[in-house]
């Protein structure tokens, strides 16, 4: 019989952690060691997350040597980025070791729940987990959190509470959520992306689909009603499910929406009955999505209409989301992670109606596999701004096998720019930028540095 992770949940047993540093893989081997095993792992650097490890008697070797490996390990787990020819990886299995994914580990974990909120969708994930744990820590549910950013509140993008309750961010790339056990999945949205590894969008809706049905019978599916993909994929489930939305056929629904700047006021109503009024200080009807999907999920958590309201009222956004970096010559400057042309589209819908003079987006393509499929759809977001400036595609995890650039992208778009080199980039904003422009950096990579660059020599 193979073995799952399980086993290996009791005190007293030794594992180890590639890749221990990572946003994901360090509050495991926090929550692993807090429950009695003995861990411990390797990075590729050291890191405040490392040193806050090695506080708690977590050792922690800096790169990575088959001879960390050693027999009296019972388990490995590795980081995603961990490739099979990793040495330690590699030594691992030549002892008979079972390597396991640290998704793997976290839906075991997840399984000592009471509560497992799993927050799914192609976008807003970051965005609805950290809004959920703002009403969670409002609620005094003390939970168990990850997230894929860093949440102001927690200064890191994980806590390790000792309530029944963990959230989880949960991404379909490599059918990742799949070895999740929810107990509430929340679906925001179902979008073409990730086709380096998904066919087309219906397999994306395939592996949403069983997503949901890993919720047991007597838990809840929590779906975006206003999204087409979501419903089709979801139909005839046979699982509880409570829906969301603005149309009048979602259980939760937003009314009376009043938006001024980057804030918006609304009524939430349950099945039709008044729940609570809502003040975000986010700008954006997809942010009004994503705090009724939250309150969604408090409602199925019996959390009380109160921890809602003053846990999103004090939410001011996760790191890299319309995240405010400063002034530049009497410009705002502000940085988001939107890297898909659905995001770009909610992005800009949510800033134009604040009245800037001129929007300028400096906009870095992320993977080469994205860009290409998506090409045109990036082109007609593109084309909106008063001025687009593309930075080079960031490679990530790929090659260009596909000979693609963003100067591509820029011949498809009239009246945009593209330069090789941020430097560049930062010598034609520091020349154009004017007081009363708003400017964002745009991508998944790290475009966010030409921004802190600017508002560091800001006036």
């Amino acid at each position: 019989m193979t073995a799952t992770f399980d086993n290996y949940l009791h005190p007293g047993k030794r594992g180890f952690l590639i890749g221990i540093g990572g946003v994901s893989m360090s509050p495991l081997a926090e929550v692993l060691h807090g429950d009695g095993l003995i861990i411990s792992g390797s990075d590729m650097q050291f890191s405040e997350k490392v040193a806050h490890l090695e506080s708690l008697g977590v050792p922690v070797f800096i790169g990575h040597d088959s001879a960390h490996i050693t027999p009296d390990i019972d388990f490995v787990v590795r980081t995603a980025a961990a490739r099979d020819e990793n040495p330690e990886i590699v030594a691992a299995r030549a002892m008979g070791i079972p390597v396991f994914e640290r998704t793997q580990a976290w839906g075991a974990l997840m399984k000592r729940y009471k509560n497992a909120l799993c927050i799914a969708g192609t976008h807003g994930k970051t965005t609805t987990t950290s809004m959920c744990t703002h009403i969670l820590m409002a609620a005094e549910r003390d939970p168990t959190v990850m997230i894929g950013g860093t949440l102001p509140l927690l200064h890191a993008g994980h806590r390790v509470g000792q309530g029944d309750t963990i959230v989880m961010e949960s991404c379909e790339y490599y059918d990742s959520f799949l070895s999740f056990f929810p107990t509430i999945a929340v679906i925001l949205d179902i979008d073409a992306d990730h086709l380096d590894y998904f066919s087309d969008l219906d397999a994306i809706k395939a592996s949403f689909r069983r997503f949901a049905r890993l919720v047991s019978p007597d838990g809840m599916v929590i779906a975006n009603r206003d999204d087409a993909n979501t419903m089709s994929a979801l139909a005839d489930l046979d699982r509880p499910m409570i829906t969301f939305g603005l149309t009048e056929e979602a259980d939760v629904q937003a009314v009376n929406i009043v938006s001024r700047g980057a804030q918006s006021d609304f009524d939430v109503l349950h099945k039709g009955q008044f729940f609570t009024h809502l003040h975000l200080q986010v700008p954006g009807l997809h942010n009004v999505k994503n705090a009724l999907a939250a309150a969604a999920a408090a409602i199925t958590l019996g959390i009380s209409p109160n921890a809602v309201k003053y846990g999103l009222a004090g939410f001011q956004g996760a790191n890299r989301r319309f995240e405010f970096k400063g002034k530049f010559n009497g410009a705002d400057v502000y940085d988001d992670y939107s890297h898909h042309p659905g995001e770009l589209r909610a992005l800009l819908d949510a800033v134009e109606p604040l009245g800037y003079k001129r929007v300028i987006l400096v906009f870095q393509p992320h993977t080469y596999s994205r860009t290409n499929a998506l090409f045109n759809d990036f082109a007609e977001q593109l084309r909106r701004p008063d001025l687009t400036v593309l930075a080079e595609i960031y490679a990530a995890r790929e090659t260009n096998t596909l000979g693609i650039s963003s100067r591509s992208l820029a011949q498809a778009i009239p009246g945009s720019m593209f330069f090789p080199t941020f430097g560049e980039i930062e010598s034609l904003l520091r020349a154009s930028i004017q007081p009363g422009d708003l400017v964002l950096t745009v991508g998944a990579g790290d475009v966010y540095r030409i921004g802190e660059d600017l508002v560091s020599t800001g006036k």
